[in-house]
């Protein structure tokens, strides 16, 4: 194929049309798209979730490592480049981007299910299952995202921003793919699966948020019925409220991708660390600030000494907790991997100018903490309300996760005025996720283009939501987790890969980098 334009348009025709094909199989064949994807599902939690335990933690200890390296002091940049932004916006661009609308979600709900039901031995109900519970849900959310998301970006910004290469996942593969990089076959390969993997992920968070807009209105207000039969197919009123909720945020997102990083993702990402913090204030205020105190303190002392052997635990034989882990461990690893393109590529685009130890810093420490705090908070809000027998709080995450939080605010006070502002958190939350996602894919389909032209943009906006609605209509959470851990097994490779490539470019490059001689 020839390069250049051709080569451009190629990455962009090809991921959207495997999109379109996806979307039009699940909405014209829903139960065939469903045991298809559960079939995958099966298969890699089966015979590969080795491969995502072991991938994730090489992405762990390589930034650290190279964090403590003489590449440390490297800037992402020319060696007198300075930050594009100061730390607060930085901090919150990407803890929005990195972490969106899914630490809503799982913030009470993800404890709550570990308490009542955890296959580590513990009774359930006990205060060991409640130590448990947030340590684990602590492990989920702690270093390993964040460091699967660094990889992508500390690759990706070395090549741009000190190399010269476009703003491409195969960018971080030149010492492979030499002269033709991204218009090589390889290369276009490389693009086209993180496009796939990163279309994945924001349809999983797409998903996530509007089922949880949707039941917290529900459970505030009484909506109209809007059930229908559609194509042959009944459509609960539920469902037809998150089609709908999707069609807005969609044109909201979009809207602000379009405007920009400086205008509309920046705004939007301010915003959501605005009311995050107003709502993590009033939890802490509100709740049991004591023991909010003291399982934040536990969780990361229980944390940080089970790190080692909870991440190498691997079983392979059928068992209740190889289930578990299956249903929560991996489908959460796949689900970062499947993130990494998209997020690592914001991530670079936003860190131009800092050092690498700056950067690992800034991306693997301060967002895991403030995903602590956020856990150690409400999870505890949560736990307290079932450990002393004020709510079978329980019960009703099992039923429905995405009620938790707006079933614990019944018990505290203000809990109507915070469940509104609540629900509007999440709408920031899944905006700035996808305006993100909507910014990246644009970037991946122009040849790497950082200021990728509008009307892209706005394709790449209709054809997440289109993605989020088939995989919604067609088994709502399930699929959303089942996609997410489908698109991720080839890019874990990829990101594996990826900072071999950078270590050995780094150690090449030694003898010319002027900032080590300093």
């Amino acid at each position: 194929m020839e390069s250049g334009k051709s080569g451009k348009n190629f990455v962009y025709w090809v991921s959207m049309g495997v999109t379109l094909a996806i979307v039009a199989f699940g909405l014209l064949f829903p139960a065939f798209f469903g045991a298809a994807a559960k079939g995958i599902f099966s298969f890699l939690t089966n015979w590969y979730n080795w491969g995502y335990m072991l991938c994730m933690n090489s992405y762990v200890i390589f930034p650290i490592f190279l964090a403590f390296t003489r590449f440390g002091k490297l800037k992402l940049g020319a060696p007198e480049s300075k930050p594009e932004f100061g730390n607060i916006p930085w901090f919150a661009m990407l803890f929005g981007c990195g972490m969106g609308v899914g630490l809503v979600f799982y913030g009470i709900g993800e404890p709550l299910s570990h308490y009542v039901s955890l296959p580590f031995g513990a009774a359930p109900g006990s205060e060991q299952a409640a130590r448990d519970a947030m340590r684990v849900s602590f492990y989920h959310w702690g270093l390993h995202p964040w460091a699967g998301y660094s990889v992508v970006a500390l690759s990706l910004a070395y090549f741009q921003f000190r190399k010269g290469a476009p703003g491409l996942m195969s960018s971080m593969f030149l010492p492979w793919l030499g002269e033709k990089g991204a218009d090589s076959r390889l290369g276009r390969t490389i693009d086209i699966l993180a496009v796939f993997a990163t279309a994945a992920g924001i349809a999983t968070s797409l998903g996530l948020g509007v089922m949880q807009i949707v039941s917290g209105l529900g459970y505030l207000f009484k909506l109209p019925n809007l059930s229908m039969d559609l194509g042959g197919r009944h459509l609960d009123s539920a469902l037809v409220y998150q089609m709908l909720a999707i069609v807005v945020l969609a044109v909201i997102y979009t809207w602000t991708a379009v405007s920009g990083i400086e205008k509309g993702i920046k705004f939007i990402s301010n915003l959501n660390l605005l009311l995050a913090c107003l709502l993590l204030s009033a939890a802490f205020s509100f709740g049991p600030t004591a023991a909010i105190l003291k399982r934040f303190g536990l969780g990361i002392f229980d944390y940080f000494t089970n790190l080692i052997q909870e991440s190498f635990t691997i079983p392979m034989k059928a068992s209740p907790y190889k289930s578990w882990m299956s249903g929560w461990t991996i489908y959460y690893w796949s689900w970062w991997i499947a993130w990494a393109p998209f997020v690592g590529s914001f991530i670079a685009r936003i860190s131009q100018g800092r050092t690498i130890r700056e950067f690992v810093g800034g991306v693997l420490l301060v967002p895991a903490l403030g995903s602590f705090v956020w856990f150690a908070v409400f999870g505890t809000c949560g736990l307290q309300l079932e450990i002393n027998g004020i709510a079978e709080i329980g019960k009703a995450v099992a039923a429905d996760i995405s009620i938790g939080v707006f079933e614990m605010y019944k018990y505290y006070p203000l809990g109507g005025l915070l469940s509104i502002v609540m629900i509007c958190l999440i709408s920031t939350f899944f905006i700035t996720s996808a305006n993100s996602g909507t910014f990246v894919l644009s970037m991946y389909s122009t040849q790497g283009d950082l200021n990728p032209p509008k009307g892209r943009m706005t394709v790449w906006g209709v054809l997440q939501a289109l993605l989020a609605a088939a995989l919604l209509y067609t088994g709502g959470l399930q699929n959303l987790q089942l996609i997410s851990i489908v698109a991720a097994a080839p890019f874990s490779i990829i990101m594996v890969l990826a900072w071999w490539c950078l270590w050995k470019t780094l150690t090449n490059d030694a003898g010319s980098l002027t900032e080590l001689e300093k």
